[in-house]
Protein backbone atom coordinates (compact mmCIF):
# COMPACT_ATOMS: atom_id res chain seq x y z
CA UNK A 1 0.00 0.00 0.00
CA UNK A 2 1.96 3.33 -1.29
CA UNK A 3 1.04 6.93 -0.60
CA UNK A 4 -0.80 7.23 -3.26
CA UNK A 5 -2.44 4.05 -4.15
CA UNK A 6 -6.15 3.41 -4.38
CA UNK A 7 -6.28 1.34 -0.97
CA UNK A 8 -4.62 4.12 0.54
CA UNK A 9 -7.15 6.38 -0.23
CA UNK A 10 -9.86 3.38 0.24
CA UNK A 11 -9.12 3.11 4.13
CA UNK A 12 -11.86 4.74 5.63
CA UNK A 13 -14.00 2.26 4.14
CA UNK A 14 -11.81 -0.63 4.64
CA UNK A 15 -11.76 0.35 8.34
CA UNK A 16 -15.85 0.58 8.57
CA UNK A 17 -15.29 -2.66 7.20
CA UNK A 18 -13.41 -4.06 9.36
CA UNK A 19 -15.32 -2.79 12.42
CA UNK A 20 -18.80 -3.98 10.98
CA UNK A 21 -16.65 -7.73 10.81
CA UNK A 22 -15.50 -7.16 14.21
CA UNK A 23 -18.84 -6.57 16.01
CA UNK A 24 -20.62 -9.39 14.04
CA UNK A 25 -17.12 -11.78 15.11
CA UNK A 26 -17.99 -11.22 18.85
CA UNK A 27 -21.08 -12.29 18.65
CA UNK A 28 -20.01 -15.97 17.52
CA UNK A 29 -19.08 -16.72 21.07
CA UNK A 30 -20.83 -16.36 24.44
CA UNK A 31 -19.18 -13.93 26.28
CA UNK A 32 -19.92 -11.36 23.06
CA UNK A 33 -23.07 -11.44 24.31
CA UNK A 34 -21.59 -9.10 27.47
CA UNK A 35 -19.60 -6.93 24.98
CA UNK A 36 -21.50 -3.66 24.16
CA UNK A 37 -21.24 -2.88 20.39
CA UNK A 38 -20.96 0.36 21.02
CA UNK A 39 -17.31 0.39 22.33
CA UNK A 40 -16.43 -1.41 18.78
CA UNK A 41 -18.35 0.85 16.71
CA UNK A 42 -16.80 3.89 18.29
CA UNK A 43 -13.07 3.39 18.28
CA UNK A 44 -13.53 1.89 14.30
CA UNK A 45 -15.38 5.21 13.64
CA UNK A 46 -13.23 7.38 15.12
CA UNK A 47 -10.17 5.59 13.51
CA UNK A 48 -12.31 5.81 10.16
CA UNK A 49 -12.55 8.92 10.75
CA UNK A 50 -8.78 9.86 11.28
CA UNK A 51 -8.15 8.24 7.79
CA UNK A 52 -10.63 10.79 6.24
CA UNK A 53 -9.83 13.67 7.62
CA UNK A 54 -5.87 13.39 7.57
CA UNK A 55 -5.23 13.16 3.70
CA UNK A 56 -1.40 13.88 4.68
CA UNK A 57 -1.11 10.95 5.69
CA UNK A 58 -2.54 8.90 2.93
CA UNK A 59 -1.39 11.21 -0.38
CA UNK A 60 0.51 13.42 1.18
CA UNK A 61 4.47 13.63 0.40
CA UNK A 62 5.74 10.11 1.17
CA UNK A 63 9.49 10.24 0.41
CA UNK A 64 9.07 12.34 -2.53
CA UNK A 65 6.59 9.82 -4.20
CA UNK A 66 3.28 11.63 -2.70
CA UNK A 67 1.01 14.23 -4.24
CA UNK A 68 -0.29 17.22 -2.59
CA UNK A 69 -3.60 16.17 -0.60
CA UNK A 70 -7.09 16.40 -2.30
CA UNK A 71 -5.98 16.43 -5.88
CA UNK A 72 -8.23 14.23 -8.15
CA UNK A 73 -7.57 10.71 -8.32
CA UNK A 74 -9.43 7.74 -10.10
CA UNK A 75 -9.18 4.96 -7.77
CA UNK A 76 -9.94 0.86 -8.87
CA UNK A 77 -9.51 1.62 -12.31
CA UNK A 78 -11.90 4.66 -12.74
CA UNK A 79 -14.69 3.03 -10.61
CA UNK A 80 -14.27 6.27 -8.12
CA UNK A 81 -12.84 9.26 -7.17
CA UNK A 82 -10.69 10.46 -4.69
CA UNK A 83 -10.31 14.26 -4.53
CA UNK A 84 -10.84 17.26 -1.69
CA UNK A 85 -14.76 16.95 -2.02
CA UNK A 86 -14.78 13.31 -1.34
CA UNK A 87 -12.21 14.13 1.79
CA UNK A 88 -14.65 16.83 3.03
CA UNK A 89 -17.87 14.83 2.76
CA UNK A 90 -16.82 11.50 3.65
CA UNK A 91 -14.70 13.39 7.10
CA UNK A 92 -18.86 14.65 7.64
CA UNK A 93 -20.44 12.04 7.42
CA UNK A 94 -18.00 9.71 9.86
CA UNK A 95 -18.11 12.90 11.98
CA UNK A 96 -21.62 12.73 12.19
CA UNK A 97 -21.80 9.45 12.93
CA UNK A 98 -19.40 9.92 16.01
CA UNK A 99 -21.55 12.19 17.44
CA UNK A 100 -24.72 9.73 16.43
CA UNK A 101 -23.32 6.98 18.32
CA UNK A 102 -22.99 8.54 21.35
CA UNK A 103 -26.09 10.16 21.01
CA UNK A 104 -27.57 6.76 20.88
CA UNK A 105 -25.65 5.83 23.84
CA UNK A 106 -27.61 8.16 26.00
CA UNK A 107 -30.87 7.92 24.85
CA UNK A 108 -30.70 4.27 25.36
CA UNK A 109 -32.14 3.29 21.90
CA UNK A 110 -30.55 0.72 20.48
CA UNK A 111 -30.40 -1.39 23.81
CA UNK A 112 -27.77 -3.74 24.46
CA UNK A 113 -29.45 -6.66 22.66
CA UNK A 114 -30.03 -4.66 19.51
CA UNK A 115 -27.14 -2.92 19.39
CA UNK A 116 -24.58 -5.41 17.34
CA UNK A 117 -27.10 -5.40 14.30
CA UNK A 118 -28.09 -1.84 14.67
CA UNK A 119 -24.62 -0.61 14.68
CA UNK A 120 -23.70 -2.66 12.05
CA UNK A 121 -26.55 -1.50 9.69
CA UNK A 122 -25.75 2.03 10.35
CA UNK A 123 -21.92 1.71 9.39
CA UNK A 124 -22.84 -0.03 6.77
CA UNK A 125 -25.30 2.21 5.65
CA UNK A 126 -22.14 4.59 5.92
CA UNK A 127 -20.47 2.65 3.79
CA UNK A 128 -22.56 3.28 1.30
CA UNK A 129 -22.77 6.69 1.74
CA UNK A 130 -19.02 7.05 1.29
CA UNK A 131 -19.04 5.43 -2.00
CA UNK A 132 -22.00 7.89 -3.15
CA UNK A 133 -19.64 10.89 -2.69
CA UNK A 134 -16.59 8.92 -4.48
CA UNK A 135 -18.81 7.39 -7.55
CA UNK A 136 -17.26 7.99 -10.28
CA UNK A 137 -19.03 4.76 -12.85
CA UNK A 138 -22.83 4.84 -13.15
CA UNK A 139 -22.62 0.97 -12.16
CA UNK A 140 -21.05 2.57 -9.04
CA UNK A 141 -23.78 5.18 -8.66
CA UNK A 142 -26.51 2.30 -8.53
CA UNK A 143 -24.52 -0.19 -5.87
CA UNK A 144 -23.83 2.77 -3.70
CA UNK A 145 -27.16 4.02 -3.60
CA UNK A 146 -28.80 0.31 -2.70
CA UNK A 147 -25.71 -0.17 -0.42
CA UNK A 148 -26.61 3.03 1.62
CA UNK A 149 -30.64 2.29 1.43
CA UNK A 150 -31.06 -1.35 2.19
CA UNK A 151 -29.76 -1.32 5.58
CA UNK A 152 -31.98 1.99 5.65
CA UNK A 153 -35.28 -0.31 5.17
CA UNK A 154 -33.73 -2.22 8.32
CA UNK A 155 -33.20 0.94 10.69
CA UNK A 156 -36.77 2.19 9.84
CA UNK A 157 -38.08 -0.91 11.25
CA UNK A 158 -35.92 -0.81 14.48
CA UNK A 159 -38.98 -0.79 16.81
CA UNK A 160 -40.28 -4.46 15.97
CA UNK A 161 -43.15 -4.22 18.83
CA UNK A 162 -44.38 -1.04 17.13
CA UNK A 163 -47.13 -1.24 14.37
CA UNK A 164 -46.04 2.00 12.82
CA UNK A 165 -42.48 1.09 12.48
CA UNK A 166 -43.57 -1.69 10.53
CA UNK A 167 -45.06 0.37 8.40
CA UNK A 168 -42.46 2.71 7.88
CA UNK A 169 -39.94 0.00 6.86
CA UNK A 170 -42.51 -1.66 4.52
CA UNK A 171 -43.32 1.98 2.50
CA UNK A 172 -39.79 2.48 2.90
CA UNK A 173 -38.86 -0.34 1.29
CA UNK A 174 -41.36 -0.10 -1.37
CA UNK A 175 -41.03 3.19 -2.35
CA UNK A 176 -37.44 2.31 -2.74
CA UNK A 177 -37.18 -0.34 -4.56
CA UNK A 178 -39.37 0.78 -7.42
CA UNK A 179 -37.02 3.73 -7.72
CA UNK A 180 -33.66 1.84 -7.31
CA UNK A 181 -35.56 0.41 -10.75
CA UNK A 182 -36.58 2.81 -12.53
CA UNK A 183 -33.03 4.52 -12.09
CA UNK A 184 -31.20 1.16 -12.74
CA UNK A 185 -33.23 1.14 -16.21
CA UNK A 186 -32.01 4.86 -17.15
CA UNK A 187 -28.70 3.81 -16.45
CA UNK A 188 -28.89 1.30 -18.64
CA UNK A 189 -30.47 3.45 -21.31
CA UNK A 190 -27.57 6.02 -20.66
CA UNK A 191 -24.75 3.37 -20.72
CA UNK A 192 -26.23 1.88 -24.51
CA UNK A 193 -26.81 4.90 -25.72
CA UNK A 194 -23.25 6.38 -25.14
CA UNK A 195 -21.58 2.53 -24.40
CA UNK A 196 -19.77 3.68 -21.95
CA UNK A 197 -21.12 4.16 -17.91
CA UNK A 198 -17.74 5.99 -16.47
CA UNK A 199 -18.73 9.58 -15.82
CA UNK A 200 -15.46 11.19 -17.54
CA UNK A 201 -15.83 9.09 -20.54
CA UNK A 202 -19.81 9.49 -20.86
CA UNK A 203 -19.28 13.53 -20.86
CA UNK A 204 -16.50 13.26 -23.73
CA UNK A 205 -18.82 11.15 -26.19
CA UNK A 206 -21.34 13.60 -25.17
CA UNK A 207 -19.31 16.48 -26.44
CA UNK A 208 -17.95 14.73 -29.17
CA UNK A 209 -22.44 13.46 -30.43
CA UNK A 210 -24.48 15.91 -28.46
CA UNK A 211 -24.90 18.20 -32.01
CA UNK A 212 -25.33 14.81 -34.05
CA UNK A 213 -27.87 12.99 -32.29
CA UNK A 214 -30.83 12.46 -33.97
CA UNK A 215 -34.74 13.25 -32.36
CA UNK A 216 -34.93 9.11 -31.00
CA UNK A 217 -31.49 9.84 -29.44
CA UNK A 218 -32.05 12.93 -28.43
CA UNK A 219 -35.25 11.18 -26.61
CA UNK A 220 -33.57 8.53 -25.03
CA UNK A 221 -30.74 10.89 -23.60
CA UNK A 222 -33.80 13.05 -22.17
CA UNK A 223 -35.64 10.03 -20.62
CA UNK A 224 -32.87 7.80 -19.22
CA UNK A 225 -31.60 11.09 -17.79
CA UNK A 226 -35.01 11.82 -15.96
CA UNK A 227 -35.36 8.50 -14.83
CA UNK A 228 -31.47 8.99 -13.00
CA UNK A 229 -32.65 11.67 -11.58
CA UNK A 230 -35.98 9.57 -10.03
CA UNK A 231 -33.19 7.48 -7.64
CA UNK A 232 -31.38 10.76 -6.36
CA UNK A 233 -34.50 12.87 -6.08
CA UNK A 234 -36.24 9.98 -3.79
CA UNK A 235 -32.62 9.59 -1.73
CA UNK A 236 -33.36 13.38 -1.21
CA UNK A 237 -36.66 13.27 -0.96
CA UNK A 238 -37.48 15.80 -2.95
CA UNK A 239 -40.83 16.49 -3.81
CA UNK A 240 -42.53 14.41 -5.97
CA UNK A 241 -40.68 11.40 -4.55
CA UNK A 242 -40.66 12.21 -0.88
CA UNK A 243 -44.26 10.62 -0.01
CA UNK A 244 -42.14 7.91 1.93
CA UNK A 245 -40.83 10.23 4.30
CA UNK A 246 -42.94 12.11 6.76
CA UNK A 247 -44.72 8.41 7.27
CA UNK A 248 -41.30 7.06 7.89
CA UNK A 249 -40.01 9.58 10.26
CA UNK A 250 -42.99 9.09 12.33
CA UNK A 251 -42.88 5.29 12.74
CA UNK A 252 -39.28 5.35 13.03
CA UNK A 253 -37.44 6.22 16.04
CA UNK A 254 -35.80 9.83 16.59
CA UNK A 255 -32.34 8.33 16.33
CA UNK A 256 -33.13 6.78 12.90
CA UNK A 257 -35.06 9.45 11.80
CA UNK A 258 -31.74 11.71 12.82
CA UNK A 259 -29.33 9.17 10.59
CA UNK A 260 -31.93 9.29 7.45
CA UNK A 261 -32.28 13.15 7.59
CA UNK A 262 -28.59 14.34 8.13
CA UNK A 263 -26.11 11.28 6.50
CA UNK A 264 -28.68 10.56 3.48
CA UNK A 265 -28.65 14.03 2.80
CA UNK A 266 -25.44 14.63 2.60
CA UNK A 267 -24.12 11.52 0.30
CA UNK A 268 -26.89 12.09 -2.00
CA UNK A 269 -26.19 15.80 -2.02
CA UNK A 270 -22.43 14.76 -3.14
CA UNK A 271 -23.87 12.07 -5.44
CA UNK A 272 -26.14 14.68 -7.14
CA UNK A 273 -22.76 17.46 -7.53
CA UNK A 274 -20.64 13.75 -8.88
CA UNK A 275 -23.12 12.91 -11.39
CA UNK A 276 -24.32 16.18 -13.12
CA UNK A 277 -20.56 17.31 -13.22
CA UNK A 278 -19.59 14.16 -14.69
CA UNK A 279 -21.99 14.39 -17.34
CA UNK A 280 -21.76 18.04 -17.92
CA UNK A 281 -18.04 18.95 -17.44
CA UNK A 282 -14.74 17.48 -18.68
CA UNK A 283 -13.40 15.78 -15.92
CA UNK A 284 -10.16 17.72 -14.54
CA UNK A 285 -6.92 15.74 -14.59
CA UNK A 286 -6.46 12.70 -12.49
CA UNK A 287 -3.69 10.90 -10.93
CA UNK A 288 -2.90 7.70 -12.06
CA UNK A 289 -2.82 5.57 -8.35
CA UNK A 290 1.07 4.94 -7.73
CA UNK A 291 2.17 6.90 -10.49
CA UNK A 292 4.15 8.71 -7.83
CA UNK A 293 5.90 6.16 -6.19
CA UNK A 294 6.67 4.74 -9.63
CA UNK A 295 8.71 7.83 -10.45
CA UNK A 296 11.67 6.05 -8.18
CA UNK A 297 12.19 4.18 -11.51
CA UNK A 298 11.94 5.43 -14.69
CA UNK A 299 10.83 2.13 -16.59
CA UNK A 300 8.21 2.29 -14.37
CA UNK A 301 7.61 5.67 -15.16
CA UNK A 302 7.51 5.04 -18.68
CA UNK A 303 4.97 2.05 -18.21
CA UNK A 304 2.81 4.15 -16.11
CA UNK A 305 2.70 6.71 -18.68
CA UNK A 306 1.96 4.50 -21.12
CA UNK A 307 -1.02 3.39 -19.33
CA UNK A 308 -2.02 6.44 -18.40
CA UNK A 309 -2.11 8.00 -21.83
CA UNK A 310 -3.95 5.16 -22.76
CA UNK A 311 -6.19 3.76 -20.48
CA UNK A 312 -7.15 7.25 -18.92
CA UNK A 313 -6.61 9.87 -21.63
CA UNK A 314 -9.43 8.98 -23.71
CA UNK A 315 -11.60 10.81 -21.20
CA UNK A 316 -9.64 14.31 -23.64
CA UNK A 317 -11.85 14.87 -26.44
CA UNK A 318 -10.07 15.16 -30.05
CA UNK A 319 -7.06 13.78 -29.03
CA UNK A 320 -5.37 11.16 -31.12
CA UNK A 321 -4.97 8.52 -28.00
CA UNK A 322 -1.23 7.65 -28.40
CA UNK A 323 1.59 7.79 -25.33
CA UNK A 324 3.09 11.07 -27.85
CA UNK A 325 0.27 13.12 -26.92
CA UNK A 326 1.44 13.79 -23.52
CA UNK A 327 4.13 16.17 -24.94
CA UNK A 328 1.20 18.02 -26.06
CA UNK A 329 -0.82 19.69 -23.49
CA UNK A 330 -1.95 22.53 -25.19
CA UNK A 331 -3.99 20.22 -27.30
CA UNK A 332 -5.05 18.57 -24.32
CA UNK A 333 -6.39 21.78 -22.93
CA UNK A 334 -7.77 23.20 -26.45
CA UNK A 335 -9.64 20.33 -26.56
CA UNK A 336 -10.96 20.11 -23.40
CA UNK A 337 -12.26 23.97 -23.52
CA UNK A 338 -14.21 22.78 -26.85
CA UNK A 339 -15.85 19.97 -25.35
CA UNK A 340 -16.61 21.70 -22.03
CA UNK A 341 -18.64 24.57 -24.34
CA UNK A 342 -20.10 21.53 -26.18
CA UNK A 343 -21.69 20.23 -23.34
CA UNK A 344 -23.29 23.65 -22.71
CA UNK A 345 -26.78 21.84 -23.45
CA UNK A 346 -26.69 19.20 -20.89
CA UNK A 347 -25.66 21.83 -17.89
CA UNK A 348 -28.52 23.89 -18.67
CA UNK A 349 -30.85 20.84 -18.90
CA UNK A 350 -29.61 19.31 -15.61
CA UNK A 351 -29.42 23.02 -13.92
CA UNK A 352 -33.50 23.88 -15.33
CA UNK A 353 -34.46 20.39 -14.26
CA UNK A 354 -32.62 20.68 -10.43
CA UNK A 355 -33.92 24.06 -10.09
CA UNK A 356 -37.73 22.70 -10.76
CA UNK A 357 -37.05 19.91 -8.21
CA UNK A 358 -35.51 22.63 -6.02
CA UNK A 359 -38.52 24.82 -6.18
CA UNK A 360 -41.49 22.41 -5.82
CA UNK A 361 -39.11 20.48 -2.82
CA UNK A 362 -38.27 23.78 -0.50
CA UNK A 363 -41.97 25.37 -1.32
CA UNK A 364 -44.20 21.98 -0.70
CA UNK A 365 -41.71 20.92 2.76
CA UNK A 366 -42.15 24.25 4.17
CA UNK A 367 -46.22 24.25 3.58
CA UNK A 368 -46.77 20.90 4.22
CA UNK A 369 -45.47 21.52 7.92
CA UNK A 370 -47.50 23.85 9.23
CA UNK A 371 -50.71 21.66 9.75
CA UNK A 372 -48.55 18.68 11.65
CA UNK A 373 -48.95 17.85 15.27
CA UNK A 374 -46.59 15.64 15.51
CA UNK A 375 -43.09 16.94 16.04
CA UNK A 376 -41.42 14.39 13.96
CA UNK A 377 -43.46 14.48 10.65
CA UNK A 378 -42.92 18.66 11.26
CA UNK A 379 -38.86 17.90 11.20
CA UNK A 380 -39.63 15.65 8.39
CA UNK A 381 -40.95 18.19 6.29
CA UNK A 382 -38.41 20.35 7.48
CA UNK A 383 -36.06 18.23 6.04
CA UNK A 384 -37.46 17.88 2.68
CA UNK A 385 -37.54 21.81 2.84
CA UNK A 386 -33.79 22.02 3.42
CA UNK A 387 -33.07 19.55 0.46
CA UNK A 388 -34.86 22.36 -1.76
CA UNK A 389 -32.51 24.94 -0.27
CA UNK A 390 -29.39 22.59 -0.85
CA UNK A 391 -30.62 21.74 -4.62
CA UNK A 392 -30.21 25.34 -5.06
CA UNK A 393 -26.58 25.27 -4.64
CA UNK A 394 -26.39 22.78 -7.10
CA UNK A 395 -28.21 24.28 -10.02
CA UNK A 396 -26.03 26.97 -9.30
CA UNK A 397 -22.81 25.11 -9.47
CA UNK A 398 -24.10 23.72 -12.57
CA UNK A 399 -25.28 26.78 -14.42
CA UNK A 400 -21.72 28.28 -13.32
CA UNK A 401 -19.35 25.46 -14.64
CA UNK A 402 -18.57 26.22 -17.32
CA UNK A 403 -18.92 30.19 -17.51
CA UNK A 404 -16.80 30.96 -14.28
CA UNK A 405 -14.92 28.11 -12.71
CA UNK A 406 -14.11 30.12 -9.44
CA UNK A 407 -17.87 31.12 -9.07
CA UNK A 408 -18.87 27.96 -9.64
CA UNK A 409 -16.07 26.66 -6.63
CA UNK A 410 -18.16 29.23 -4.10
CA UNK A 411 -21.28 27.57 -5.33
CA UNK A 412 -19.81 24.21 -4.31
CA UNK A 413 -18.34 26.01 -1.29
CA UNK A 414 -21.92 27.46 -0.07
CA UNK A 415 -23.16 23.60 -0.74
CA UNK A 416 -20.63 22.42 2.10
CA UNK A 417 -21.28 25.41 4.28
CA UNK A 418 -24.75 23.98 4.23
CA UNK A 419 -23.80 20.45 5.10
CA UNK A 420 -21.63 21.13 7.65
CA UNK A 421 -24.18 23.26 9.34
CA UNK A 422 -27.08 21.29 8.91
CA UNK A 423 -25.01 18.28 10.40
CA UNK A 424 -25.34 19.95 14.25
CA UNK A 425 -28.59 21.25 13.11
CA UNK A 426 -31.04 18.44 12.40
CA UNK A 427 -28.73 16.32 14.56
CA UNK A 428 -29.39 18.69 17.75
CA UNK A 429 -33.30 18.90 16.51
CA UNK A 430 -33.73 15.31 16.86
CA UNK A 431 -31.49 14.65 19.82
CA UNK A 432 -33.95 16.70 21.54
CA UNK A 433 -36.84 14.52 20.69
CA UNK A 434 -36.14 11.81 21.53
CA UNK A 435 -34.85 13.12 25.25
CA UNK A 436 -37.61 14.31 25.79
CA UNK A 437 -39.52 11.29 24.24
CA UNK A 438 -37.84 9.30 26.65
CA UNK A 439 -39.47 11.54 29.67
CA UNK A 440 -42.58 11.90 28.44
CA UNK A 441 -43.59 8.87 26.65
CA UNK A 442 -45.13 11.49 23.86
CA UNK A 443 -44.00 13.01 20.47
CA UNK A 444 -46.82 15.28 20.12
CA UNK A 445 -46.00 19.43 19.92
CA UNK A 446 -49.29 19.60 21.76
CA UNK A 447 -47.65 18.25 25.03
CA UNK A 448 -44.61 20.30 24.94
CA UNK A 449 -46.56 23.03 26.50
CA UNK A 450 -45.04 24.81 29.30
CA UNK A 451 -41.81 22.89 28.89
CA UNK A 452 -40.04 26.45 29.72
CA UNK A 453 -41.39 25.69 33.26
CA UNK A 454 -39.91 22.20 33.73
CA UNK A 455 -36.32 22.07 31.65
CA UNK A 456 -35.46 25.48 30.62
CA UNK A 457 -32.25 25.03 29.28
CA UNK A 458 -32.99 22.38 27.05
CA UNK A 459 -36.01 24.46 25.84
CA UNK A 460 -33.12 27.28 24.78
CA UNK A 461 -31.34 24.71 23.15
CA UNK A 462 -34.60 23.65 20.97
CA UNK A 463 -35.71 27.25 20.24
CA UNK A 464 -31.71 28.09 19.36
CA UNK A 465 -31.90 25.09 17.27
CA UNK A 466 -35.44 26.08 15.42
CA UNK A 467 -34.18 29.81 14.61
CA UNK A 468 -31.19 28.22 13.24
CA UNK A 469 -33.10 25.89 10.86
CA UNK A 470 -35.15 29.17 9.81
CA UNK A 471 -31.77 30.65 9.28
CA UNK A 472 -32.31 33.71 11.35
CA UNK A 473 -28.68 35.74 12.67
CA UNK A 474 -26.53 35.19 14.75
CA UNK A 475 -26.92 31.48 14.16
CA UNK A 476 -25.27 29.25 12.07
CA UNK A 477 -28.11 28.51 10.00
CA UNK A 478 -27.93 32.07 8.67
CA UNK A 479 -24.90 31.94 7.59
CA UNK A 480 -25.56 28.47 5.50
CA UNK A 481 -28.48 29.77 3.88
CA UNK A 482 -26.47 33.35 3.28
CA UNK A 483 -24.07 31.35 1.77
CA UNK A 484 -26.52 29.32 -0.97
CA UNK A 485 -28.54 32.33 -1.86
CA UNK A 486 -25.12 34.75 -2.17
CA UNK A 487 -24.19 31.83 -5.11
CA UNK A 488 -27.55 32.13 -6.72
CA UNK A 489 -26.90 35.85 -7.06
CA UNK A 490 -23.62 35.71 -8.35
CA UNK A 491 -24.71 33.80 -10.69
CA UNK A 492 -27.35 35.84 -11.79
CA UNK A 493 -25.22 38.89 -11.95
CA UNK A 494 -22.61 36.85 -14.44
CA UNK A 495 -25.85 34.95 -16.45
CA UNK A 496 -28.04 38.18 -16.34
CA UNK A 497 -30.03 38.43 -19.68
CA UNK A 498 -30.22 34.67 -20.58
CA UNK A 499 -32.42 32.23 -19.61
CA UNK A 500 -29.78 30.62 -17.10
CA UNK A 501 -30.07 33.77 -14.93
CA UNK A 502 -33.44 34.31 -14.83
CA UNK A 503 -34.14 30.42 -13.14
CA UNK A 504 -31.39 31.75 -11.01
CA UNK A 505 -33.56 34.79 -9.97
CA UNK A 506 -36.43 32.85 -9.42
CA UNK A 507 -34.49 30.07 -7.19
CA UNK A 508 -33.61 33.15 -4.88
CA UNK A 509 -36.62 34.79 -4.47
CA UNK A 510 -38.64 31.42 -3.76
CA UNK A 511 -35.38 30.88 -1.21
CA UNK A 512 -36.67 34.50 0.40
CA UNK A 513 -40.24 33.48 0.69
CA UNK A 514 -39.93 30.16 1.67
CA UNK A 515 -37.35 31.20 4.81
CA UNK A 516 -40.11 33.66 5.82
CA UNK A 517 -43.18 31.00 5.50
CA UNK A 518 -40.80 28.64 7.42
CA UNK A 519 -40.99 31.27 10.26
CA UNK A 520 -44.58 30.78 11.47
CA UNK A 521 -44.47 26.54 11.60
CA UNK A 522 -41.02 27.01 13.21
CA UNK A 523 -42.24 29.28 15.58
CA UNK A 524 -45.22 27.59 16.33
CA UNK A 525 -42.91 24.85 18.52
CA UNK A 526 -41.31 27.90 20.37
CA UNK A 527 -44.79 29.68 21.44
CA UNK A 528 -46.17 26.28 22.60
CA UNK A 529 -42.77 25.48 25.07
CA UNK A 530 -42.43 28.84 26.60
CA UNK A 531 -45.67 30.28 26.33
CA UNK A 532 -49.07 28.03 26.20
CA UNK A 533 -49.56 26.52 29.93
CA UNK A 534 -48.64 22.95 30.73
CA UNK A 535 -51.45 20.63 29.90
CA UNK A 536 -53.46 19.34 32.70
CA UNK A 537 -53.88 15.99 31.79
CA UNK A 538 -50.21 15.37 31.24
CA UNK A 539 -48.28 12.60 32.87
CA UNK A 540 -45.74 14.10 35.55
CA UNK A 541 -42.32 13.36 34.46
CA UNK A 542 -38.54 14.38 35.08
CA UNK A 543 -36.51 15.65 32.47
CA UNK A 544 -32.74 17.35 34.15
CA UNK A 545 -31.20 19.56 32.21
CA UNK A 546 -27.87 18.95 34.32
CA UNK A 547 -27.43 15.27 33.21
CA UNK A 548 -25.70 13.59 30.37
CA UNK A 549 -27.96 14.62 27.64
CA UNK A 550 -28.32 18.04 29.21
CA UNK A 551 -24.97 18.19 27.94
CA UNK A 552 -25.03 16.78 24.69
CA UNK A 553 -27.50 18.88 23.83
CA UNK A 554 -25.66 21.77 24.95
CA UNK A 555 -22.27 20.02 23.22
CA UNK A 556 -24.60 19.98 19.53
CA UNK A 557 -25.98 23.33 20.31
CA UNK A 558 -22.88 25.02 20.53
CA UNK A 559 -21.54 24.92 16.95
CA UNK A 560 -24.72 26.90 16.08
CA UNK A 561 -23.34 30.25 17.96
CA UNK A 562 -19.60 29.16 17.21
CA UNK A 563 -19.64 28.84 13.21
CA UNK A 564 -21.52 32.42 13.33
CA UNK A 565 -18.39 33.97 15.40
CA UNK A 566 -15.60 32.08 14.08
CA UNK A 567 -16.82 31.30 10.11
CA UNK A 568 -13.83 31.07 8.44
CA UNK A 569 -13.11 27.79 9.62
CA UNK A 570 -15.97 25.95 8.11
CA UNK A 571 -15.42 28.25 5.06
CA UNK A 572 -11.97 27.12 4.46
CA UNK A 573 -12.99 23.77 4.32
CA UNK A 574 -15.26 23.82 2.08
CA UNK A 575 -13.61 25.85 -0.34
CA UNK A 576 -10.84 23.14 -0.10
CA UNK A 577 -13.53 20.97 -0.81
CA UNK A 578 -14.71 22.46 -4.09
CA UNK A 579 -10.91 23.22 -5.00
CA UNK A 580 -10.55 19.83 -7.53
CA UNK A 581 -13.87 19.15 -8.48
CA UNK A 582 -13.37 21.26 -11.82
Amino acid sequence: MTADSSLAAFLPELVLCATILAMLFVRLFSLGKYVNAFYIALPGTLVALYFAASTGGMLGDAGGAGMHSGERMEIFTGMLVYDSFSVFIRAALLLFVVLFLFFTKISGIPDHDDGPDIYSLVLGATLGMCLMATANHLLMVFLAVEMASVPSYVLAGLMKGRRKASEAALKYAVYGAGAAGVMLYGISLLAGLLNTAHLPTMAVVLSEKIHTLGASEQLVLVFGALLISVGIAFKLSAVPFHFWCPDVFEGATAEVNAFLSVASKAAALALLVRVVLGLGMIAPHSHVPGARTAALSKPAVEKTAAVFNVAHEPARAGENHSPSDAKKPHVVAAAGHDATAALLPVRDFTGKLIALFAVLTCTFGNLAAYGQTNIKRLLAYSTIAHAGYMMMAVAALIALAGVNTASAREAAAALGIYVGVYLFMNLGAFAVVAFLRNAMRSEEITDYAGLIRRCPLTVICFAAILFSLIGLPPLAGFYGKFAIFASLADGYSLLKGSGTGFYLMLLLVVGGINTAISLFYYLRVVKVMTIDPEPRDRQPFTFSDVSLAGAYLWLITLPTFAIMIYPSGLTALARAAAEHLF
